[in-house]
């Protein structure tokens, strides 16, 4: 192993323990008996969980975050799909353009979007309207979902479609019956990315909140500023415990997609 194997490994682990040692050290916070944020805790208890799922207000937020998510999950997979597809198969000469505009929302930071948004969305009437949501998180979720796709798309043989057109299937006929089961898994994939994006964005959500619909994020924040009990360290627990499921999920599809034998056309002869 040589010097570089080594520098990389050792970044490689102390970002891990840097991602890592937060949810250590809050996930015992807790359960925690008292009525404020101690570490190390005092006491083993489940209570605050179940003041979390018996408050009405904080059931609110987590259904509003829930719509706000499956909507953004369908949106975004639908939109992120097409966009995939026109740049795998015919983006032409303006694909790099159209690439780097799917990809803007990773590369400006969320504050500055979250500011344009906000400023757009007050205009046009969306700020804080479900609406408004789904459309601010459905742009933040598009480049995870392009690149997603566009990974599966790429080990299509395109031969396969042309051969579904020559027996007189249109483009789209012969997306869905023939490309779309083969990229099913990624597609899937990619719907739990939009899923998660949305329902643990804070930053865009805190700009376009109105007074009465709150996000669960945006929530946390506000209990933060006013009580900062064990139940925002009990709610980081099930988010984590959600989103981890989720990724796992995510990766067991694409593991699924990658050691499925993409038939090309030549061997179908």
């Amino acid at each position: 192993m040589n010097g570089r194997t080594l520098i990389l490994n050792a970044y490689v682990y102390a970002v891990l323990v840097f991602i890592l040692v937060p949810i250590l050290i809050i996930l015992p916070m807790a359960f925690s008996e008292t009525e404020y944020l101690v570490f190390p805790p005092k006491g083993f208890t489940f209570d605050w969980f179940g003041r979390f799922f018996s408050d009405r207000l904080w059931m609110q937020a987590l259904q509003f975050s829930f719509q706000i998510a499956v909507a953004t999950a369908i949106a975004s997979t639908v939109i992120g799909t097409m966009a995939s597809y026109a740049l795998v198969r015919g983006a032409g000469a303006l694909g790099s353009l159209f690439q780097a505009l799917l990809i803007g929302p990773i590369v400006v930071p969320h504050v500055a979007l979250a500011v344009a948004l906000y400023l757009f969305f007050e205009r046009v009437g969306l700020s804080g309207t479900l609406a408004g949501y789904i459309i601010a998180h459905t742009v933040l979720a598009l480049p995870f979902v392009v690149f997603t796709v566009s990974a599966a798309l790429l080990s299509v043989d395109p031969a396969l479609e042309d051969a579904a057109m020559s027996c007189g299937a249109t483009r789209f006929q012969a997306f869905r019956l023939v490309t779309l089961p083969l990229i099913l898994p990624n597609v899937v994939s990619a719907a739990l990315f939009g899923f998660i994006i949305s329902f643990d964005e804070p930053v865009v959500t805190f700009f376009l909140a109105g007074i009465r619909d709150k996000t669960l994020p945006r929530m946390m924040f506000d209990d933060i500023e006013q009580n900062l009990t064990p139940i925002i360290p009990a709610i980081a627990v099930l988010l984590t415990g959600i989103s981890v499921l989720i990724l796992i999920g995510a990766a067991a599809l694409r593991k699924a997609a990658e050691n499925r034998t993409m038939p090309r056309f030549d061997e179908m002869k």
